[in-house]
């Protein structure tokens, strides 16, 4: 039971956080289905990951490594993230403000994070358990530990870069931000997996710092209004 909450509870207080933080708040209907979607493309991630390791990895360290982050997860990953936030948020009418893209840019990120995260801490651990003879209970439970400070607040704070950024593209029509939405989360993800532990944690620390930092200019520029609505320059 312990190991259950240490896997589900993390990821939905970051997803609360930006939720209820909101001075306007987003349809619980629509904050439910970004998260749905973001569970579902799991499975496309894990396709595409497949196949860019069966492409580039060529047996040595150095192409596992890169495999395992820019060349894999990083740009599968959040492209299929971004990917939610372009075809289906931009298009839906409650998306009127840029703090809209920086909370559905979080949710998606969690709702992918909450199920990535179930299979590492119950499949993944069940099976390097049996492979290597070690104890699944406190195996999977050291597993779900290590993510909630770490593989989480990854994909919840780099979907509020990736939305921040996204949600000033929509409001002002300036493709450079629309750039700054992919590359930079694309950046911190693929540095968090090349580097590995411990020095992926400055990636965290850095996530951390930038994206309150962005989240307080969106709500100090919410205090200015009194009604959410904005005209999309796009």
């Amino acid at each position: 039971m312990i190991t259950l909450l240490i896997t589900l509870v993390p990821p939905l207080l970051i997803l609360l956080y930006f939720v209820l933080t909101d001075k306007f708040k987003e349809p619980k209907g629509t904050v439910i289905l970004i998260f749905f979607l973001g569970f579902l493309i799991c499975l496309p991630a894990g396709i595409l990951n497949g196949l860019s390791h069966d492409f580039f990895y060529d047996g040595s360290k150095y192409s596992e490594n890169l495999t395992s982050s820019f060349l894999g997860p990083a740009w599968a990953e959040e492209l299929l993230k971004f990917s939610i936030l372009y075809l289906i948020v931009l298009k839906r009418n409650e998306f009127n403000e840029p703090m809209d893209g920086l909370v559905y840019g979080v949710v998606v990120s969690l709702g992918f994070a909450t199920y990535e995260n179930y299979t590492y801490v119950y499949e993944w651990a069940e099976q390097i358990a049996k492979d290597e003879g070690y104890d699944f209970a406190e195996l999977s439970y050291l597993v779900a530990l290590g993510r909630s400070y770490s593989a989480i607040p990854l994909h919840g704070l780099n979907g509020a870069v990736m939305g921040y950024y996204f949600g000033m593209y929509a409001f002002t029509g300036n493709k450079n931000y629309l750039i700054l939405s992919l590359i930079l989360p694309y950046l911190f993800h693929g540095f968090y997996n090349f580097l590995g532990w411990p020095d992926s944690m400055w990636i965290i620390l850095t996530l951390v710092f930038s994206s309150l930092y962005l989240h307080k200019q969106l709500k100090n520029k919410q205090k200015l209004k009194k009604r959410e609505q904005e005209v999309k320059k796009i």
